[in-house]
């Protein structure tokens, strides 16, 4: 999986979670509350992977330049 296809999964389910975050506030559901917290922290993550990524292989494309 490339950097941009784990930034654009990451965005959303950092999304997602928000939805559920907001969902589980207005419903008084601290279930599904948490687990939106869970999935905006994931998607978070797969952001930084993304970018991780994205900057690994800039360092190593001026490698073979």
């Amino acid at each position: 999986m490339s950097g941009e296809e784990d930034k654009t999964k990451g965005k959303f389910e950092e999304g997602k979670g928000k939805a559920k975050q907001a969902w589980g506030s207005a419903t008084d559901d601290k279930s599904t509350e948490a687990s939106g917290k869970a999935d905006e922290a994931k998607g978070k993550g797969r952001q930084k992977v993304g970018d991780a990524k994205d900057w690994v292989d800039e360092k190593t494309d001026d490698d073979k330049k």
